[in-house]
């Protein structure tokens, strides 16, 4: 029962949401008290995981969000993202999407997923005009979504690699030979095959960005962009200006690759960490700015960046609370129970049992990485008998896991937020993205079967 109950809690949020306009904070209390109450957990444990879900989601990422977001503010008073993207449209043009799902794909899976979309959101929100006047903030965002994914369960050091990885038995340097040249051809044949979704009118603007957005060249013009611009800082070289992303990028993947290496040290682990690195790019950001405005001019930008923080917290909080009542629910002890692994069944339909177990744990659970170490869970005991390389039925899982992203996950409404979506236009990019990518990946983890084969 506790499958069906989240099935229509799930449903009931975005029917509430899409086809009756109610707003996503309400329509996801609705049902985290429907399911909590349905599945047994009482009034008091339906309130217990509502506000304990919300405050796990913040300790989380609250601060990525809140410091990514006026490091935006920021960088937008020095005229940094202006820079960057006629640099850009020089030099890429029209091919961004591609570049940056696989920049994403292969070089930054060192980065959690939440900081990486704090980080690109805006990138995307001011290159989307460069791209293409009239589908180019969709594009990228399918592209950001697959991208950050693809890196995330194929590519180590990417949490959810490393975590399948490691329940399979497989050795990391063999995971990373196999999954790097999936993941990235995932990023990319996503990309093409979203830009032809899109082509064909699949995108409308009145419906699928925040209703509540402003549109300007195409894309969602945010209030942190009517800033005071810092006219002798937008002077300095741009790459000086990228400085606050820049440092937190390098400090954090420096921890993740030491911690990974085992040569971490506390020093290193306390810079790292993302939230005291993003506040290094925050103090950076801030220095710069507040040379080029002053104390009044410095508090203006800031002030516009805590308006727009406050929305995205309080969607972001409410969707870790629908989280964590599923989690509660038993739901995941359910499907778990519900499956085993065949020994004896032929290395296909091993590939698409592992696969669609991932898959359906993921759609029901909301965390990919969750769903991805559930099933490695239940098929890690009897993957030495199945007659197929542990490497294959590890990149199924990870295939697998990528599907679908909704509603249920806290990413989902912090990509909402920070890119000025609805939640129609979010599941028309983010699930649909993640949903091609899972389909993508598929043929590629068979193909790789023969070549472990040999």
């Amino acid at each position: 029962m506790e499958i069906l109950h989240s099935a229509i809690a799930i449903l009931a949020a975005i029917l509430l949401i899409i086809r009756f306009k109610v707003d996503p904070v309400i329509s996801l209390l609705l049902a985290c008290v429907y399911l909590g109450l349905a599945t047994g957990q009482g009034s008091e444990g339906t309130i217990k995981q509502i506000t304990g879900g919300f405050g796990e989601i913040m300790a989380e990422v609250g601060l990525l969000i809140g410091f990514g977001v006026l490091i935006g503010a920021l960088l937008h008073s020095m005229g940094t993202f202006s820079d960057l993207v006629a640099i850009i449209a020089r030099r890429v043009g029209g091919k961004l999407p591609y570049a940056m799902a696989g920049t994403l794909a292969v070089i930054f899976p060192s980065i959690y997923v939440d900081v990486q979309v704090v980080l690109a959101a805006p990138m995307a929100r001011e290159s989307a005009p460069a791209v293409d006047r009239k589908i180019g903030l969709p594009w990228l965002a399918g592209a950001l979504g697959i991208g950050i994914f693809a890196g995330y369960v194929f590519v180590v050091p990417g949490l959810a690699a490393v975590a399948v990885a490691g329940l399979m038995e497989v050795p990391l340097g063999t995971y990373l030979l196999y999954g790097l040249p999936i993941g990235l051809a995932t990023a990319l044949i996503t990309t093409l095959l979203f830009r032809l979704i899109l082509s064909r009118g699949f995108w409308n603007d009145e419906t699928d960005y925040d209703s509540d957005a402003v549109l300007v060249d195409g894309r969602p013009h945010d209030e942190t962009e009517d800033v005071p611009h810092a006219e002798s800082i937008s002077r300095l070289p741009l790459l000086v200006r990228l400085l606050p992303i820049l440092v937190p990028l390098v400090l954090i993947a420096t921890g993740a690759i030491a911690d990974l290496a085992d040569v971490s040290n506390s020093v290193l682990e306390f810079l790292g960490d993302a939230n005291i690195a993003l506040f290094i790019g925050l103090l950076i950001a801030f220095v710069m700015v507040r040379r080029g405005l002053g104390a009044d001019g410095v508090s203006s930008v800031l002030t516009s960046g805590f308006h727009t923080t406050g929305e995205i917290l309080l969607v972001t909080g409410v969707g870790g609370s629908l989280g964590a009542v599923i989690a509660e629910s038993g739901m995941q002890d359910t499907l778990k129970s519900l499956f085993s692994a065949d020994a004896n069944a032929p290395v296909i339909l091993s590939i698409l049992l592992a696969w669609f177990i991932a898959a359906l744990l993921h759609f029901a659970i909301g965390s990919v990485s969750v769903g991805a170490i559930t099933a490695a869970g239940i098929i890690g005991p009897v993957v030495g008998s199945m007659g197929v390389d542990p490497v294959v039925i590890a990149l199924a899982i990870a295939s697998g896991a990528m599907f679908a992203l909704h509603v249920n996950s806290n990413f989902f409404w912090m990509f909402r937020g920070l890119l000025d979506l609805s939640t129609k236009g979010t599941l028309k990019t983010l699930t649909l993205a993640t949903s091609l990518g899972a389909v993508v990946s598929l043929p590629l983890v068979i193909l790789a079967s023969f070549v472990a084969a040999l």
